[in-house]
């Protein structure tokens, strides 16, 4: 199946850039591209994509702004460009839902496996990157309260192993391998665990596993 990209960056050069990468990638086709966050919305939506490589930092409706609005209606995954590791933006940005983010200094082979990873229900941090994303999350404000979340005690036995999976930044393969079940059955554990906890990525139910008693 082909992985639909909108690219959406406020600099013409790095979207011919990034479309020349993806264009030559198996499997990859990028259907649009947006220079502000309003028409990355509106292209998203008209063009239904599975993947919004989405820059932070874009005039008028920024990319954290978008991400949230994209992803609360579950339009598309999105993934973050930044040229900063773990700066603000990126945390506001993964708080809106982002499944992840790559740096503008990526190599063309990663960006390739990094939309892959997201369009196949991945998210693209290093389990090293999502512990300092979600210790950082913990020490910021707006990060998660000292109770337990909402829907935590909907869970299954099952799901809370998954949850528990995701706070340390293990993939659905990994996830798979230490649980001993399938790729796909995991992607159905990581959608109900999404579901249930009331969050739109990986990343943002990676910080709530902190609140597991015990955690």
């Amino acid at each position: 199946m082909t992985i639909r990209v909108l690219i959406a960056d406020d600099h013409s050069a790095i979207r011919a850039g990034l479309r020349m990468i993806l264009d030559a990638a198996e499997g990859i086709e990028v259907i649009g591209e947006a220079a502000d966050g309003d028409v990355a919305v509106a292209q998203t939506r008209a063009l239904r994509p599975d993947v919004v490589l989405m820059d932070v930092r874009m005039p008028g409706v920024d990319g954290i702004t978008a991400t949230g609005r994209i992803t609360a209606d579950g339009l598309a995954r999105v993934l973050i460009l930044t040229t900063f590791d773990l700066d603000e933006y990126v945390f506001r940005t993964l708080r809106a839902g982002a499944s992840g983010f790559v740096l503008k200094s990526v190599s063309g082979q990663d960006l390739v496996a990094s939309v892959r990873a997201v369009a196949a229900g991945d998210g693209v941090l290093a389990p090293e990157v999502t512990r300092a994303v979600i210790d950082a999350f913990a020490a910021t404000p707006g990060a998660p309260a000292d109770s337990a979340p909402d829907g935590l005690a909907d869970l299954t036995e099952r799901e809370r192993e998954v949850l528990v999976c995701l706070g340390e930044g293990l993939s659905n393969a990994q996830i798979a391998g230490r649980l001993f079940i399938g790729e796909t059955t995991v992607k159905t554990h990581v959608s109900r665990v999404l579901t249930k906890l009331g969050v739109r990525s990986r990343v943002q139910a990676a910080i709530l596993a902190r609140e597991l008693p015990g955690d």
